[in-house]
């Protein structure tokens, strides 16, 4: 077997692998990200192109969490313009700050985003203990009418987090559902698949940004792209009977392997 098709068969691999992830956790470009670099990508074109390789996958997630949706349009529709804007922001700042720079804070962002990852259990089990205890054991709200969009720091925080997206992205995930959670009375799964569309909308204007005024590796790209759309509909569909640790074993695993290739 050639090395190219072996490479090729490795990012589609990471691709589904990434694509599954996100549908369940948020962290898949801990997954593709270090992959590219391991296959001599540089960093900035292996951010840009993994982050507009993802995006179909993202929006596979979406669909299969759709009925986790219902009731929730307020929501998105108002927590979404923050992603929109945070997530074009930073594409922004990726493309105009100098290649170094982005070589110099990707390993800082890669080990926040690995700390995040481990710590998202205590993190999930706290907002759950929180909504029982808001709830005062009464079901969540899940009427359109009564639904709970959050008030201006929420939507600052959104913001926030989809500069972080649009810029890197690993773990962005991690960051909303924990905002959400906080700021929520509802089920985790309900509040996932939010996250899949606001991670979504970060990636999708990211993504557009990046074909415009970049280049993409449209080979590697296109890989990810299709190894995502399955791996978004094996997250949706099984990802929840998959072992949680085995997931974030391999994020870190990945995630540390890719902190040593760029400060070697």
């Amino acid at each position: 077997m050639s090395h190219d098709l072996l490479q090729a068969l490795a990012i589609f691999a990471a691709g589904l692998a990434a694509g599954t992830i996100n549908a369940v956790v948020g962290s898949g470009t801990l997954i593709t990200f270090p992959t590219l670099l391991a296959f001599g990508y540089p960093p900035v074109l292996a951010n840009v192109s993994n982050n507009v390789g993802l995006v179909p996958g993202v929006a596979s997630g979406v669909h299969g969490y759709r009925a986790e949706l219902a009731g929730q349009r307020r929501r998105v529709l108002r927590l979404g313009s923050a992603s929109l804007c945070g997530g074009l922001l930073g594409a922004i700042l990726l493309l105009v700050l100098p290649s170094g720079a982005f070589k110099a804070i990707v390993p800082v962002l890669i080990g926040i985003a690995l700390v995040m990852v481990v710590f998202q259990p205590r993190l999930a089990r706290w907002v759950a203990a929180r909504q029982r205890t808001r709830a005062g054991g009464a079901a969540p709200v899940s009427q359109e009418p009564g639904v709970q969009v959050g008030g201006p720091v929420l939507w600052v925080l959104v913001f926030l987090s989809g500069i972080y997206g649009g810029y890197f992205g690993a773990a962005q995930g991690v960051l909303l559902i924990g905002i959400m959670g906080v700021a929520f009375t509802d089920t985790m799964l309900r509040i996932n698949a939010v996250k899949n569309v606001l991670a979504g909308l970060v990636n999708g204007v990211a993504a557009l940004v990046f074909i415009i005024a970049t280049h993409i590796d449209w080979g590697a790209a296109g890989l990810i792209a299709c190894g995502a759309i399955l791996g978004g509909q094996v997250g949706a569909r099984i990802g929840r009977k998959l072992p949680p640790w085995g997931l974030r074993v391999v994020i870190v695993c990945v995630g540390v392997a890719a902190l040593v290739k760029l400060l070697a």
